[in-house]
């Protein structure tokens, strides 16, 4: 699976493009915000998505998820359940981010833990990480190890928990028997800054020692 971030937001949260080679099938992953920047960036690399996923329901990941789905015509996919409240409330997480003004939206389809969504020929394994939100979820390229995060593990960082329903226990024990045994040479596109790889943060990653 091939895949290009673009930052968005003032918080520069990483909006991916994946895509699978063989089909050029591609999907969109969070994209938070920039609309515009976004759909000139698929234009750019002649692909056009067949689904949008999310992996929380927090604005800065999913502000665009609804304007961009009615643009191509596709539907939302995940998160899991549990952040329905995070999208009802997306006109008051505007208001306290300072972000553009994001009408309520119900996703197309929830995902739960075991699921499966698939990009062209790539099958992608969902795993349930609460903790930063109580629905949260990541998507697993098990052939191409490739993981996309979202905000549960970054490049030396862990995701916030100080949010409403947020956990530090849930999300460290989602890292511990969800992530790291994935192995160690996965590689992982986070929801902020740079990449990495589960077995260099497994060892180096603070929150994790």
């Amino acid at each position: 699976m091939n895949y290009h971030i673009i930052p968005v937001t003032a918080f520069a949260q990483n909006c991916s493009v994946i895509w699978c080679e063989t089909t050029r099938e591609a999907a969109l992953v969070d994209p938070g915000g920039d609309a515009a920047n976004i759909r000139q960036t698929l234009e750019q690399l002649k692909l056009k998505p067949a689904q949008i996923l999310l992996t929380h329901g927090h604005l800065d990941h999913v502000g665009a998820a609804a304007e961009l789905a009615a643009f191509y015509q596709v539907p939302v996919i995940g998160p899991q359940k549990l952040d329905a409240f995070l999208f009802e409330a997306l006109p008051t997480q505007s208001r306290m981010f300072g972000l553009d003004e994001c009408d309520p939206f119900t996703p197309d389809r929830w995902l739960e833990e075991g699921d499966s969504v698939q990009v062209g020929l790539v099958t992608l394994e969902i795993r349930h990480c609460p903790g930063h939100t109580p629905g949260h979820i990541v998507f697993f390229d098990r052939v191409g190890r490739l993981l996309i995060s979202g905000d549960v593990i970054f490049n030396g960082g862990v995701g916030r928990t100080d949010f409403p329903q947020g956990n530090h226990h849930h999300l460290i024990e989602a890292i511990k028997t969800k992530l790291l045994p994935l192995g160690d040479d996965v590689e992982f596109i986070p929801g902020h800054g740079p990449t990495s790889t589960l077995g260099r943060e497994r060892i180096s990653n603070p929150f994790l020692q």
